[in-house]
């Protein structure tokens, strides 16, 4: 589902809430789940475990013109139900785009997880410019959501 500045996709995964949650917030496995194929992996980060907390990817992609770091800062958490952060490239402030994860127990092994990627915000006319939101599809959102699936399970 997408309107113009955001994508949302959701899929239930038989896994409980906290079992999703606990690879989720841990961004050693972020490059595992990701469908863009901008993740590489993370750069020196903790778990997540608040709002506030900021962690580091190391990426690659031709819109940022080969190798970057991300830092993401969380702005979203819940306990085996939610974590959001918004990305900005590294030492900088975010600018306005922000990725969610929302899980909802459907029993003790069963989880609807949705995943948004949301640009709403964003208003700097540079980065508007720059940047041809959405630089990632639904379709590679939905391959997150399925490697997410395979990986919790292996």
């Amino acid at each position: 589902m997408s309107n113009s500045t955001a994508i949302t996709v959701e899929r239930v995964i038989d896994h409980s809430a906290a079992e999703i949650f606990e690879f989720l917030s841990n961004p050693e496995n972020h490059a595992r789940l990701d469908g863009s194929g901008f993740v590489r992996g993370d750069y020196k980060s903790d778990r997540i475990q608040q709002v506030g907390d900021v962690f580091s990817m190391d990426m690659e992609g031709e819109h940022m013109g080969g190798e970057y770091r991300m830092d993401n800062h969380v702005t979203g958490f819940g306990k085996d139900k939610i974590l959001a952060w918004q990305p900005a490239p590294a030492g900088t402030d975010p600018k306005g785009w922000e990725w969610v994860w929302e899980l909802e127990a459907q029993g003790p092994d069963s989880t609807l997880v949705r995943h948004t990627y949301d640009w709403s915000k964003v208003t700097d006319k540079d980065v508007l410019k720059k940047v041809s939101f959405p630089l990632v599809s639904e379709q590679q959102m939905g391959d997150s959501l399925s490697n997410l699936a395979s990986a919790v399970s292996g």
